[in-house]
């Protein structure tokens, strides 16, 4: 018999706020976290807006050991990792009934570039600030293994939860959040774990980072109004706004959460993976994969188009993410599309590449829990090709039962997930 899947600890680093609550009060007030670069000087740059996170490692409780040897990415993680478990009453060494044994924990990271800041870092060292190859290995960090492979992030997560079930590592571009999570409940689904540590860190904003999506011209030049140079579906949008961030969950089988008197988010229903086999960062015009995607997340949540009560969006920003997304909405959904209410919040905290699919579902959980749609900020302008309800600048109230996220990555990844009101909650 397949099990099913729900989300009972939520934790959260985003521009904008320190913790979950801030977070969801940043959305529902539709303000954005999208400011000029401060971590270095962006002016040699095409693209000089970020959405960078307030986060100071040591008030977190990060030893001066721990800070040296994880990346920025990882101490995200390993933050909303702590959060996450406290929220969901499966702190390790825990003594409450019904927590579980350590071999059926297990842990799903996502991660876009991973521990890229740190590697560049300590290239420089290496380079002689660029003019000359410093082979002592008493120049660099000893902990530079740890930054080279991306496994050593779930490691930690490991570590820091006690898990010693499966532990994977996934990246799949901006895609990585999304499907981290998804693979956490298939796991949990067929039987080989009873609760999955899931979500997603990436902390790219760092100079080589900033420079490869300037090379390919996907990110804004907006640089005059950083605030509002995120703007989705919007007729002016010219491209993202980069970001960090991170969102960890507990996710567990349902009867044993039931039994233990957990409070459950959402149910984790139906989640569906599809490349487009097409091109790196090209995207056909029909959104026929993304649709696809959506079409088995329904039908793995045995619900049907018109059952969606909300549609979060991928909504990066670029003229043609938003025209592909919008196509996908209207072929998967039908003419639902042109009433189920989208957004994108990214709007609001940026792109944070792999991480913002963790960080959307963060969303989808919070505004099912609080019946609330987040709004799309900086959307005033329409574009003719982008004819959905986005909603514009403010939040809505409405009660919300089935919730639909999606991604859309480079390389031509497509994923869609379907997250629901806990059983007894709905209408």
């Amino acid at each position: 018999m397949t099990r099913r899947v729900v989300l009972t600890g939520i934790g959260v680093r985003a521009p904008g706020g320190s913790g979950t609550k801030e977070f969801w009060d940043l959305l529902t007030a539709g303000r954005t976290a999208t400011r000029r670069i401060s971590f270095f000087d962006p002016s040699p740059f095409r693209s000089q807006v970020a959405g960078e996170v307030d986060f100071d490692a040591r008030a977190e409780g990060f030893t001066p050991r721990e800070l040296r040897r994880m990346d920025r990415a990882t101490q995200f993680a390993v933050a909303c990792t702590r959060d996450a478990l406290a929220d969901s009453g499966l702190e390790p060494g825990s003594a409450r009934p019904g927590h579980p044994e350590p071999h059926r924990v297990g842990v799903s990271l996502g991660s876009a570039v991973a521990s890229a800041t740190s590697l560049e870092r300590e290239y420089l060292v290496m380079s002689g600030g660029g003019q000359e190859w410093v082979v002592d290995p008493g120049y660099l960090s000893p902990h530079m293994f740890d930054y080279l492979s991306p496994g050593v992030m779930p490691a930690e997560i490991a570590w820091a939860a006690g898990a010693e079930g499966p532990v994977t590592m996934v990246s799949d571009g901006c895609t990585s959040g999304l499907d981290a999570v998804g693979y956490a409940a298939q796991l949990i689904r067929e039987g080989s774990v009873d609760v999955m540590v899931a979500g997603a860190a990436d902390t790219p904003i760092s100079p080589i980072v900033v420079a490869c999506f300037d090379a390919i011209k996907a990110t804004t030049t907006r640089n005059d109004d950083p605030e509002h140079a995120s703007r989705p579906f919007d007729g002016s949008r010219n491209g993202f706004v980069l970001a960090e961030g991170a969102a960890m969950f507990v996710l567990e089988e349902y009867a044993s959460a039931r039994a233990r008197g957990a409070h459950v988010y959402a149910e984790i229903t139906g989640y569906a993976t599809r490349s487009n086999a097409y091109h790196m960062t090209g995207l056909k015009k029909d959104g026929r994969e993304m649709a696809e995607a959506i079409r088995v997340a329904l039908g793995q949540a045995r619900t049907d188009a018109t059952s969606v009560d909300y549609v979060n969006a991928h909504g990066s920003g670029t003229k043609q993410n938003d025209r592909h997304e919008t196509a996908a909405f209207k072929r998967s959904l039908g003419q639902h599309a042109y009433d189920v209410p989208v957004s994108s919040i990214k709007s609001m905290v940026g792109h944070s590449l792999g991480a913002i699919g963790s960080i959307e579902i963060a969303a989808c959980a919070l505004a099912i829990e609080h019946g609330v749609v987040p709004p799309t900020a900086n959307l005033h302008t329409a574009d003719p090709e982008c004819d959905l309800d986005y909603v514009p600048l403010t939040a809505r109230e409405r009660r919300l039962d089935t919730v639909l996220t999606v991604g859309s990555g480079f390389g031509g990844f497509q994923s869609a997930m379907v997250l629901q009101r806990p059983e007894g909650a709905r209408a």
